[in-house]
């Protein structure tokens, strides 16, 4: 038996491991030996672990938030039938519509003038002419007696259940923007324009002059730079949308873009939007010569065509809401492939 133990204890002695301390031969050594035994300290574990990289790491925070809708829409012609100055301005200062649209664009050729300046300019001038004094807030009354498409009222309800409806991915917003060479105070005077998120349209600058100054004139080109406000999130009009941004960081993909207009006038926007992945409709009078609306769609200019009429179960409707359905799953797939890339995929495949 003594030699048994013997020799196991030679060998493990031969090998480097540590038996007890009866069987270590000096002082200095037992020592040496219980400090092995110890556990690793806090800072010598930091230092034998890599150090990981924050800015690798992803923040589970974070969320896909390209997920907003905006719908973009002229206001003459496609929400309304007619120009909103001839429900009520021209009226009011006993002017034939017919005959007055023809002065102004005459006038605007003659001096090659800009037709939106000139007609702002010519309403006011007759005006006092005629001794009718219209300040902002007589206009703002006016926008009360501006006819609309049927069912324009509730088409902003409508489409917003329609996309909490069909929207699987949490959290879709969606927006209504109006781009109009009409007149921001008439505008405001609607019943429809609380339900617009921002309004982009031509404006006077009331305190300028004894007849009141164009403040904002917005041409038929001049909308494209509204739907690229929108695009970027830039919508303050006191800060510049030329600087460079990278598609990845504008909030408003046009892709999830719809403009609604009704000729000509609606060209140049109806084209930034297909030509950048967005979608274009095309409107015209219920019941009216369809014309324009088809020249548009044959050269490529919108995606569908319908009468103006808003209402819930329309052609109007129901081509929308096929371009929405689109949109919803275009978003779901992006948010999907947003999350695989961060690393945040289910672990089973």
């Amino acid at each position: 038996m003594t030699e048994r133990v013997s020799a196991r204890r030679g060998k493990a002695g031969t090998e480097g491991k540590i038996g007890n301390d009866d069987e270590i031969a000096s002082p200095k050594a037992r020592a040496v030996a219980k400090s092995a035994l110890k556990p690793a300290s806090k800072t010598a574990k930091a230092a034998s672990t890599p150090a990981v990289d924050k800015k690798t790491v992803p923040d589970k925070k974070a969320a896909f938030e390209k997920k907003t809708i905006a719908l973009v829409y002229d206001f003459d012609g496609t929400l309304s039938p007619k120009p909103m100055q001839e429900y009520t301005f021209l009226p009011k200062i006993g002017e034939d519509p017919k005959a007055f649209w023809t002065e102004s664009n005459k006038i605007a050729r003659e001096h090659g003038a800009d037709p939106l300046i000139t007609y702002m300019h010519l309403m006011y001038k007759k005006a006092k002419a005629r001794g009718v004094r219209i300040d902002r807030e007589e206009l703002v009354a006016l926008g009360r007696d501006v006819e609309l498409f049927p069912g324009v009222e509730t088409w902003f309800d409508e489409i917003s259940q329609y996309v909490a409806m069909r929207a699987e991915s949490h959290g879709v917003t969606l927006r209504h923007y109006l781009i109009s060479s009409g007149l921001t105070e008439i505008i405001e005077g609607t019943s429809i324009r609380p339900r617009f998120h921002n309004v982009f349209a031509s404006e006077y600058w009331f305190d300028a002059y004894d007849l009141p100054y164009p403040k904002r004139v917005i041409t038929d080109t001049g909308k494209t730079q509204y739907l690229f406000r929108i695009n970027k999130g830039v919508e303050d009009l006191g800060l510049s949308i030329n600087d460079h941004m990278p598609e990845k960081t504008r909030p408003i993909p046009f892709s999830n873009m719809i403009y609604f207009g009704d000729g000509d006038t609606d060209v140049p926007s109806m084209a930034v939007m297909r030509k950048n992945g967005g979608y274009a409709v095309a409107v015209h009078p219920p019941g009216k010569n369809r014309t324009k609306c088809t020249d548009l769609f044959n050269a490529g200019r919108c995606d569908f065509f319908a009468p103006a009429d808003y209402r819930r179960g329309s052609d109007l409707f129901k081509r929308t809401c096929l371009l929405l359905d689109r949109m919803l799953a275009d978003i779901r797939v992006q948010e999907e492939m947003w999350r695989l890339s961060r690393g945040s995929g289910s672990a089973k495949s």
